[in-house]
């Protein structure tokens, strides 16, 4: 749903990307992740983490694609 999103939005400023927030306690998982919500959202070992990182891309950031904390994850 990603790739395709982020190709049918390509003539558009709007970036389609998929984050992976690591294992963040939240309703999905009952709260049995080890990260609270707002360390899921921290910087990590001076890397942004994913989702603020794709959250305040530049306008020519990348779109279509799959991040982690430590950047791109391979599909």
């Amino acid at each position: 749903m990603t790739v395709l999103l982020a190709a049918e939005l390509k003539d558009t400023p709007i970036k389609i990307n998929a984050a992976d927030p690591g294992f963040t306690a939240t309703d999905i998982n009952q709260y049995q992740g080890y990260r609270t919500v707002e360390q899921g959202a921290i910087p990590t070992g001076g890397y942004a983490y994913a989702a603020v990182r794709l959250a305040t891309l530049p306008d020519d950031g990348s779109s279509g694609g799959f991040f982690d904390e430590n950047g791109v994850v391979p599909w």
